[in-house]
């Protein structure tokens, strides 16, 4: 089974982690007039498949008696199920975001929701498994949502005009928020509990957990959708296969940042590696301004809350990197 070796090695793949997530909606992008949740089958189906093929690659080796499938022959039946909990209450914090994205504009749903997510995330994260200077690792945490909420001003700077705010969206976005938070502890807790899990089983069983709940969760917002009408699935079987291939890559760019994310965090503490994992939306800005040209013409005051964005993940990254190293 790979392991990174050094602290180096395990910082890059941490960064790398923030990249997926930062980078798989990209795909979505490729798609017209196709709805978010029949994408999201394909997504499903490709953050498993790519777990599955990195458990059985870089998460085997011949005589580890730590490899995958030694590891799910040995651990906990109860960790199984904990890692498709954490898999199941992931993808529908996931679903509840981009419905919150819908509603109430990215301005308002990425600082209340991952802002939240952060916080909850980090703390009973590191309550479970205390690793790393508490002190640095808050302050770096308190560094990122300064960062998040400085990305919704500066996405707020484009809007045209001010979008219509209702109890309902910033509902839909403080849930989403808590549930997202709440899938790496409850992941923490099938690695750590017992017979655990090994990151790369942990991630297998994780995406199983996803896509099985999209059955439940997909399905009910196919039918009951907070934004929009009702879906059905003869879109998804009318689509054009490149739809089909993105929205698998897409799943894929996710699957790979959060096998490196559980791998790293394996080593130097799971708080510490979700802490930097959640500076994705750094990577979705860079991906805006520099791809998609969403702050071309874009005021001075944006502009300013885009360069604060950036210094404050920076940081961030710099304190909880001194954190394990302190700890």
């Amino acid at each position: 089974m790979f392991t990174p070796p050094t602290f180096t090695i395990a910082m890059v793949m941490m960064v790398a982690s923030a990249i997926c997530w930062g980078s798989w909606a990209n795909t979505y992008k490729g798609v017209k007039n196709y709805r978010f949740e029949l994408f999201y089958w394909d997504y499903a189906v490709g953050i498993f498949l790519i777990s599955l093929i990195l458990a059985v690659t870089m998460g085997s080796r011949a005589n580890d008696p730590v490899s995958f499938i030694s590891n799910v022959h040995s651990a906990d039946t109860s960790n199984f199920w904990f890692a498709m909990l954490a898999g199941a209450i992931f993808n529908l914090a996931n679903l509840l975001l981009v419905a919150g994205i819908d509603m109430a504009g990215l301005a308002i749903a990425f600082p209340v929701a991952i802002g939240i997510a952060l916080v909850v995330g980090v703390v009973l994260t590191y309550l479970r498994e205390p690793k790393g200077n508490a002190v640095m690792l808050g302050a770096g945490v308190l560094c990122a949502i300064v960062a998040v909420v400085l990305d919704g001003k500066a996405y707020g700077q484009l809007a045209s005009g001010n979008r219509a705010v209702s109890r309902k969206s910033i509902i839909t976005c403080v849930v989403s928020g808590v549930l997202m938070g709440l899938w790496s502890p409850i992941s923490a807790h099938a690695m750590r509990e017992g017979n655990g899990l090994g990151p790369y089983s942990l991630a297998v069983f994780f995406t199983f957990g996803a896509l099985l709940s999209c059955f439940i969760w997909n399905i009910y917002f196919m039918r009951h959708p907070l934004v929009g009408e009702p879906v059905v699935f003869g879109g998804f079987f009318r689509a054009p296969l490149k739809w089909h291939l993105l929205g698998l890559l897409g799943g894929f760019i996710w699957g790979i940042g959060t096998v490196f994310n559980l791998v790293a965090g394996n080593s130097i503490g799971l708080a510490i590696s979700y802490a930097i994992g959640q500076s994705a939306p750094m990577v979705a800005a860079l991906w805006g301004i520099l791809v998609w040209k969403e702050f071309d013409g874009a005021n001075k005051t944006a502009r300013a809350y885009l360069g604060m964005m950036f210094l404050f993940y920076f940081l961030a990254i710099l304190l909880v990197a001194r954190a394990h190293n302190a700890g």
